[in-house]
């Protein structure tokens, strides 16, 4: 009995060496072929080690560092770090997460064929790590980044404020004057400001209105014109003077003057026998109409001629100026260098029919003072000539 169990025994030793045997060289070979990862290798060291003691200054950390259990002393596991001690894992820079990329895609190439090791390994890994200790919180920013953060994440207004323009500052530009300056004039004279003497300057109403003055006036009255007395007219400064002016209102029955025209009696006889004897027959026979009304530009006034010393004839009321006639049909002639075929033509009869009458007739052409009017007076020449332009 004891004979058959030595040989069995015997036997089954026999196979188990054998066995062995044929174990060993497959476990070699597969040691061989697998080679350690970095964690492995990492873990492997950090086991070998002994405990080194905390220093009061801790290494500044590149990473995410994990706590390997000793596996020398399983029994005493290291007393669990509070929340405070954890150090807070810094953002790894951009070099550094490439070279980790390509290091793990390395580590995938050659450990493929062993890749349920490996995750055994990290199965084993993860489920030390929460026995270990609990996950980091995640970190809080500081002020600053807070604050950048909170401004990075600031909605952008939903206007775009425009910066205010700079208003446009431009030098002002030196303009010429309108009127070129003048060099100073010399002082006149006194005498050279005055008017040359002229006889009728002197001429003063008398106590009795003299005989051709009412006879003037009862003429008017027979030709129908209306007409108002007026007080003197005198100036010795100037020289300006009518002893008995009229006003007149109308230059006939049927023709009116306007606006109201200061003259001396004959001139005014002598623009009423004009208005009815040359300008009333011309209108009727150019236009069919009647003459209506006559628009004077100037009577009286108290100047001298333009750009003399001598006094005006208008300074003695002894001139009027016609600007414009007014027909009974509404129509309107103005007196003017350029007037339409049919007025020109009325006008020009009744220039030239007044140069005889007048002693002086002015009009468009003569001079530019006279180009919108016609200018009649009663200036006394000698041989009792005219002078009509």
């Amino acid at each position: 009995m004891a004979a058959l169990v030595f040989s069995r025994m015997c036997g089954l030793a026999l196979a188990m060496v054998v066995a062995g045997l044929l174990v060993a060289p497959a476990d070699a070979k597969h040691r061989r072929s697998h080679k350690p990862s970095w964690v492995e290798q990492l873990l492997t060291q950090r086991a070998d080690q002994p405990s080194k003691a905390r220093s009061k200054h801790r290494p500044k950390s590149r990473g995410k560092r994990h706590i390997v259990p000793n596996q020398a002393e399983p029994k005493t596991p290291d007393p669990q770090p509070s929340a405070d001690d954890i150090p807070v894992p810094k953002a790894r820079p951009e070099e550094a997460q490439k070279t980790d990329a390509a290091k793990t895609e390395e580590q995938k190439t050659s450990g493929a064929p062993n890749r349920s090791d490996d995750d055994r390994f990290n199965e084993e890994k993860s489920r030390y790590k929460k026995q270990a200790r609990p996950e980091p919180s995640a970190p809080e920013p500081s002020g600053s980044e807070a604050s950048a953060n909170t401004e990075s994440r600031s909605e952008p207004p939903a206007v775009v404020p425009v910066p205010t323009q700079r208003p446009d500052v431009t030098k002002p530009e030196v303009e010429p004057p309108v009127v070129a300056p003048q060099p100073s004039e010399k002082p006149a004279d006194a005498d050279d400001k005055k008017m040359l003497p002229d006889p009728r300057s002197g001429d003063l109403p008398d106590a009795k209105m003299p005989a051709e003055e009412v006879a003037c006036r009862e003429r008017l009255t027979a030709l129908g014109v209306e007409f108002e007395e007026h007080k003197a007219e005198s100036n010795p400064d100037i020289g300006c003077s009518i002893p008995y002016p009229i006003v007149l209102k109308t230059l006939g029955k049927s023709i009116a003057i306007g606006p109201a025209t200061e003259l001396n009696c004959p001139m005014a006889e002598a623009a009423a026998r004009f208005a009815a004897n040359v300008i009333q027959p011309t209108a009727k026979a150019e236009f069919g109409a009647d003459l209506k009304s006559i628009n004077q530009a100037s009577a009286f006034v108290c100047r001298p001629r333009n750009g003399t010393r001598k006094l005006s004839e208008h300074a003695f009321g002894n001139a009027f100026d016609i600007a414009s006639f007014t027909l009974s049909d509404g129509r309107k002639i103005e007196v003017g260098p350029t007037p339409p075929e049919k007025d020109g033509k009325f006008l020009n009869a009744v220039r030239k029919a007044a140069c005889g009458p007048f002693k002086t007739v002015l009009g468009p052409g003569a001079d530019s003072d006279h180009a919108l009017h016609f200018h009649l007076d009663l200036e006394p020449r000698r041989h009792g000539g005219t002078f009509c332009q």
